[in-house]
């Protein structure tokens, strides 16, 4: 299996070099040159096999540069940190089936990817003797899930850039209370998209890029992507087994990565298996925008109770943009430079197509606290502000004698303050958030100047 870029500016890479790569060379992001399929056979004979053992025969579609025994034994690691025997669970509450995929290291659902990515990173380089500087944006949950990936591991330090206020209390936590010595986080005076941009703007310097060797954990890494792809697969044998021939999933999203996962999924299983996307967004509306009115085009972010999404520049549109353009690499970088210049991206002609893959809505704030209340009230199951997107939206799209899986992708406890303005009283904390308070934090506060975060890297990186 070979990678290339979005933008076909680089020749086929290997797996390994592209989890190194992470930003592909020419500013694209990396894609596998084809995409396998799954035949019904091959699901067939999955039916009963464990989340770990499912996730070695779909990663292993896409890998071919890594031993069959070694892949296993990192995915066994990577998950054996979940505190359920199922890494992903499903439960079926209100007429929905709901995902929980918060039972990894930091309760959320970025620890099925980011452990294994850590562990990927950790073997590579075990492998060639060397270094990196990883060097990430987070609304939120990425920030803490990649610290926990590689905190401590030998020849890796870790710079992670949030938002300065505009995270949860507890996300902040997460990420300024690891004091190992590979840690450093940034606390950006300015927004997501803010740091998001510096970030891409250093991978695009390749020559500081190849400096200190950048390695990236944001969902712009495709093995970010790939590991989200397995629990799709999961869910749908699971509802499968149960007598369902086709599944649609509500998607709780602002960069365009997890529900890109299923897009992948969907391609990767046979027709008909996964029939709707729902693409659900909150007051930052830019891709529900883009699904139910085909113009790609920033607004001013608007700070929620679901800050994971508060995002207006979705980093992974750019891979779902390259199969809407029939794999037109040169196409999709005139599109991205028109949308770098412009901030917008008229694509309105390709409405109907999008409209096979996806359905969207928008959910306001005073609908998700509406959501986590009724839902509570009704089913003494508690969601977390995203997720409650997630669970209006699909309660909004769904279609009559389909089952709809919605992604659980926090803990309830991880944002306290909304989940209280909503049901009168904060979700108990479990120990390892209980913690957090009483621990000594570290960070360092840095305007949102490229520049400076170079100088950061500089000072403290590995050469």
């Amino acid at each position: 299996m070979r990678y290339i870029s979005t933008r076909g500016g680089i020749d086929p890479i290997p797996f390994r070099e592209a989890v190194m790569m992470g930003l592909a060379r020419d500013g694209g992001l990396l894609l596998p040159q084809t995409l396998p399929t799954i035949t019904a056979g091959q699901l067939a004979g999955w039916q009963n096999l464990s989340y770990q053992q499912l996730a070695a025969e779909v990663i292993s579609l896409f890998v071919d540069d890594i031993p069959r025994q070694v892949l296993e034994e990192l995915i066994e690691r990577s998950y054996g940190s979940f505190n359920h025997p199922q890494v992903t669970p499903i439960t079926r509450r209100g007429g929905l089936y709901i995902m929980e995929l918060f039972h990894g290291p930091t309760l959320a659902f970025k620890d099925v990817a980011l452990q294994l990515l850590g562990n990927l990173f950790e073997y590579q380089l075990g492998l060639t003797g060397g270094h990196m500087n990883i060097l990430g944006a987070t609304s939120g949950d990425t920030g803490s899930a990649a610290i926990a990936g590689v905190r401590g591991k030998k020849g890796i330090n870790i710079f992670i850039l949030h938002p300065h206020g505009r995270t949860s209390p507890i996300q902040a936590l997460q990420m300024t209370t690891v004091l190992d010595e590979n840690v450093f986080n940034l606390a950006v005076e300015g927004t997501f998209d803010d740091a998001q941009s510096m970030v891409k703007e250093l991978f695009n310097d390749l020559q500081f890029k190849d400096a200190f060797q950048l390695g990236a954990i944001n969902s712009i890494n495709w093995a970010r992507v790939l590991a989200q792809v397995v629990y799709y697969v999961y869910a749908y044998l699971k509802l499968q087994k149960q007598g369902a021939e086709a599944v649609d999933f509500s998607v709780p999203t602002g960069n365009f990565g997890d529900i890109f996962a299923g897009f992948v999924a969907k391609r990767l299983l046979p027709a008909g298996c996964i029939e709707t996307l729902i693409l659900a967004t909150n007051a930052n509306d830019l891709l529900t925008r883009f699904v139910n009115q085909g113009q790609y085009a920033k607004g001013e972010v608007k700070v929620t109770s679901s800050p994971s999404m508060d995002i207006q520049v979705a980093s992974n549109f750019e891979r779902y943009l390259y199969y809407l353009r029939d794999e037109d690499g040169a196409q999709v970088r005139a599109d991205m430079e028109s949308f770098a210049a412009s901030g917008s991206l008229d694509l309105s002609g390709l409405r109907s197509r999008v409209e096979q893959e996806f359905k969207s809505r928008s959910v306001s704030e005073a609908e998700t606290e509406a959501m986590i209340r009724d839902f509570y009230q009704a089913e003494e199951y508690l969601l977390d502000p995203h997720t409650a997107v997630g669970v209006k939206a699909a309660l909004d799209c769904r279609v009559d004698g389909r089952p709809v899986v919605c992604l659980a992708t926090a803990h309830p406890a991880k944002f306290g303050e909304a989940v209280a303005r909503a049901i009168g009283s904060e979700p108990e904390l479990p120990p390892a958030l209980a913690e957090l308070a009483d621990k000594e934090s570290r960070c360092e506060l840095i305007a949102a100047d490229p520049a400076l975060v170079r100088s950061f890297i500089e000072e403290h990186g590995l050469r």
